[in-house]
């Protein structure tokens, strides 16, 4: 009797919590109203909305993609036609859902709408990577069919532990900062043609304030210095086990410094003060939570081994916050990368000569801000080395028009 009681009680709070989540079981208004579009993000899950594959979202802590899954509620109900009870919403990192699988949660979703299992629903994820087994969870949902899921995790190495449940049934977009063109949506400003020149002075206070998306409404640096604390301290630290917290910001730190350079694992480990195995471990970790991105040096899998990884911070702004306004050429590199980083990035270095970018598909890059000059032995380099295309990219114009010509290849949202 007792027990019977307290599972009466577990299913009130179950149903109580998932209508709290859910707001357009009831009412869509409260959802759409303050949710600011990412067109550019967003057309790049589009064509997935549909698919059967489940469709996983990464990125930075507070980039977007909660606000990304809720766009994609907001397509299903408006554009779709689709019935907001199909639909469920959950953030599996609530502590009234832990300890609790992902099945157990649909099932009561199911139960309270008196949803058959043949019906067609709409799951919606966030932070799966909270659940234990969360992959063989999935496959048994996608298997039975009836059930698209979008998933999101801000843990690219709880991602990559999957044990190949999901081959074959997932894709993985990245989420990455807003771009430019988002950046001045998101701020209200309009540009007309007569005031085309007011366009690079907006450029540069995107490259100092960045694209996260928070800090781009309401330019508080508090915002900002919280996030990556807790980045630092809880998704890292806490999580990784490790005591030596002010170490691990001394190498965050670090990590801003070089950004746009080649970083040597060693030689960090020496300034630290810490083992190299350390200092490896730390350095996987920041690229797991995507504060940076390792690119590595283009030749031979023997010359890509030995040599040092150039590393860019996740967001211009971020990188700003930390290491103040220095180089506007090293700023729109970082840029650059970001955009342009679906196109699988290496750097080449010949005889102390070093060139930005050569993509996967061989188009070789250049990042000369402005009026900034190739030296002549940088020019020599570039001129003869084989690629299919070549370019100097002087301005958020140059990126723009080679991201156009290759987004074909993107795996990235912005």
């Amino acid at each position: 009797m007792v027990f019977v009681f307290l599972r009466i009680i577990n299913v009130a709070i179950m149903e109580k919590e998932l209508y709290r989540y859910n707001p357009w079981w009831e009412n869509n208004t409260p959802l759409w109203s303050n949710l600011l579009d990412r067109t550019e993000s967003f057309d790049a899950i589009l064509p997935n909305i549909s698919n059967k594959q489940v469709v996983f979202l990464t990125g930075l802590r507070r980039i977007g993609k909660t606000s990304l899954m809720k766009l994609c509620i907001k397509h299903l109900i408006n554009e779709k036609k689709i019935n907001p009870l199909q639909i469920l919403y959950v953030s599996m990192d609530d502590f009234l859902f832990i300890g609790k699988s992902i099945i157990e949660i649909v099932e009561s979703y199911k139960t309270i709408h008196k949803i058959k299992n043949e019906e067609q629903v709409y799951l919606l994820l966030d932070e799966i990577t909270f659940v234990d087994e969360y992959e063989l969870q999935l496959k048994n949902l996608y298997d039975k069919g009836n059930s698209k899921i979008f998933a999101s995790s801000s843990s690219a190495s709880l991602l990559k532990k999957q044990k190949g449940y999901l081959t074959g049934r997932s894709i993985t977009l990245e989420v990455l900062p807003l771009s430019f063109e988002m950046y001045l949506q998101f701020k209200n400003i309009v540009v007309s043609k007569s005031d085309e020149h007011l366009l690079e002075t907006y450029f540069k206070d995107y490259l100092l304030t960045g694209g996260i998306p928070e800090y781009v409404l309401t330019n508080d640096a508090v915002y900002i210095n919280e996030l990556m604390d807790n980045i630092i301290y809880k998704d890292i630290a806490a999580i990784n086990g490790i005591r030596q917290t002010q170490q691990l910001k001394e190498y965050f730190l670090l990590l801003m410094e070089r950004s746009g350079k080649t970083m040597s694992i060693n030689k960090v480990a020496k300034v630290l003060g810490i083992s190299t195995e350390t200092s490896k471990r730390y350095f996987d970790m920041f690229c797991d939570t995507f504060i940076v991105s390792p690119v590595t040096r283009f030749g031979k899998l023997n010359e890509q081994l030995v040599s040092p990884k150039k590393i860019y911070c996740c967001d211009t702004g971020i990188r700003t916050f930390y290491t103040g306004e220095r180089d506007w050429g090293a700023l729109f590199e970082n840029y650059a990368f970001l955009r342009l980083k679906h196109m699988s990035l290496s750097y080449i270095y010949e005889n102390t000569i070093e060139l930005d970018f050569i993509s996967q598909n061989k188009v070789l890059m250049e990042c000369k801000f402005h009026n900034e000059m190739l030296s002549e032995k940088q020019q020599l380099l570039f001129d003869n080395f084989k690629a299919t295309e070549k370019y100097i990219v002087r301005n958020y114009n140059d990126i723009e028009m080679i991201r156009a010509k290759h987004s074909s290849i993107t795996s990235s949202t912005n």
